[in-house]
């Protein structure tokens, strides 16, 4: 019998990767995604498609309203997502980070996690690629680990959450790689910050020149639509 296991399921590329790769070692994956005032909300449909394809049956969508506090250019419409900008190592917080948002919902994993018994959380963070996100870094991830040990009856009970973040240090190239080895059909996800009404990338966002420089590095055809 497999081990149930909640997969933190944004429909991007990268958590339609931890997914199948949860799902290749051998875990009951139990999807979980949010609605919480998005600008790119269509990739909750992404999400749908991708549980579908890897016959996740538990796929939940939770409504958290983070537009009520805004400070984000992705839950503001007042603050404009940047485009065509140079991508490289952050020495600056972009506008793209949302307050406190992993920290929110690695929180509804976890509750989540311990009403289903599930010892295992996985999040799709990455910070090799783009390490402008303070909750994207190791440091952050053990500290919340940790945290949850000390915060949840499973925990003080000795059956606490481990925290997974298998594509913590892989390049953008090296997830498309293991996502294509897995069988994932990229086409189905969304990654872009600002997309057009039809759901088409617009292309010029640092989550799409990420994702673009992903395929061309891995020597793989991008399926991305681009508007």
């Amino acid at each position: 019998m497999r081990a149930p296991a909640v997969v933190l399921l944004s429909g991007g590329l990268d958590s339609a990767t931890v997914a199948a790769i949860a799902r290749r070692d051998g875990f009951d994956v139990h999807a979980l995604s949010f609605r919480y005032g998005q600008r790119h909300a269509v990739e909750l449909d992404a999400a749908a498609k991708v549980a579908a394809d890897q016959g996740i049956a538990d796929h939940r969508i939770v409504d958290i309203d983070l537009r009520a506090f805004g400070g984000s250019a992705l839950t503001d419409d007042t603050i404009a997502v940047p485009k065509n900008r140079p991508i490289a190592a952050e020495t600056v917080i972009p506008v793209t980070y949302v307050p406190a948002r992993n920290t929110i919902f690695l929180s509804f994993g976890l509750a989540f996690a311990e009403v289903l018994g599930a010892r295992d959380l996985f999040v799709g963070v990455n910070a090799l690629d783009y390490s402008g996100y303070p909750d994207c870094r190791p440091e952050y991830l053990a500290a919340f680990e940790a945290m949850a040990q000390l915060a949840t009856k499973a925990g003080v009970e000795g059956n606490g959450v481990r925290l997974h973040a298998p594509l913590l240090s892989l390049t953008k190239a090296d997830i498309i790689r293991t996502g294509t080895d897995l069988g994932i059909d990229y086409a189905a996800t969304v990654s872009c910050y600002d997309p057009d009404p039809a759901g088409r990338a617009c292309g010029a966002c640092d989550a799409c020149q990420l994702r673009r420089k992903g395929f061309a590095d891995a020597g793989i055809a991008d399926p991305t639509r681009y508007a």
